[in-house]
């Protein structure tokens, strides 16, 4: 896994609309929490996305953009963003390699792992929370961690 001090590996993947994006374009204008989940509509996914949906102001005024990376296509990325009303990015990694660059493991061997990074706008991981069983947790994690980011 990338560890505290690492450079945030850069990627491009597909958005709901299918669009590019890259994380690079974010680096040097804002924070990011980059959250991995491992499905869209499970309870626990559900149960984080609300939070961070829920929470989404208090990561804006901290100057933080908050991403999701599932393996989810983006059409069933969109139809959980409409059904939740989530403000924030959820992008499609459907075959992993985006998981795998950032050493996100499985849980058991099974379900893809709950891993948020926190992200400065330097592009410095400076904290990692690793939780499947705690989805909410990684909210309030990642605030902590950002209120003390320059």
């Amino acid at each position: 896994m990338k560890a505290i001090g690492d450079k945030a590996p850069d990627f491009e993947l597909p958005d709901r609309a299918g669009e590019q994006f890259r994380l690079s374009d974010l680096i040097g204008k804002k924070s990011i929490v980059l959250y991995f989940y491992p499905s869209d509509f499970t309870p626990g996914c559900t149960k984080e996305a609300c939070s961070f949906r829920d929470n989404y102001e208090s990561f804006k005024d901290a100057g933080a953009e908050v991403i999701g990376i599932s393996a989810d296509p983006p059409e069933r990325h969109n139809s959980f963003i409409i059904e939740y009303k989530l403000p924030f990015i959820l992008l499609s990694d459907e075959d992993g390699k985006v998981r795998t660059h950032y050493g996100v493991s499985n849980t058991l061997g099974l379900i893809p792992g709950r891993v948020t990074f926190v992200i400065d706008r330097k592009g410095i991981i400076r904290h990692i929370f690793n939780s499947q069983l705690n989805p909410k947790k990684h909210i309030t994690e990642a605030l902590r961690i950002l209120k003390d980011l320059p």
